[in-house]
């Protein structure tokens, strides 16, 4: 018997939309967010939302992905990320092609 298996799970390869609400703006909380996507070897991107939040948008392998919205999730400040958090959303969706580097909108 055959069965199909879409391209995604052959490559391991997801996307997620990440939306972080809390102080996250005009504290260098996208570009931490790009540090830490780029060390996880994501690619996608971080922008400022009009009510306040950033959208994440990151694509690589599920276990980067989830390490990325475990570290987003930390609610203290601290040294080595800046802001605070609030909630953490997070949407998953199939991989997207043409993405390449992770971007600061």
């Amino acid at each position: 018997m055959l069965v199909h298996v879409p391209n995604r799970s052959l490559a391991g390869m997801e996307r997620a939309l990440i939306f972080v609400r809390g102080r996250v703006q005009g504290v260098g909380f996208r570009w931490w967010t790009r540090a830490r996507a780029l060390e996880l070897g994501l690619v996608g991107h971080a922008r400022n939302l009009p009510d306040g939040r950033v959208e994440v948008q990151a694509q690589g392998e599920r276990s980067a992905i989830e390490a990325l919205i475990e570290l987003l999730s930390e609610r203290v400040s601290t040294r080595s990320r800046p802001g605070h958090v609030g909630t953490v959303t997070t949407q998953w969706h199939d991989e997207r092609g043409g993405l390449s580097g992770f971007r600061e909108r």
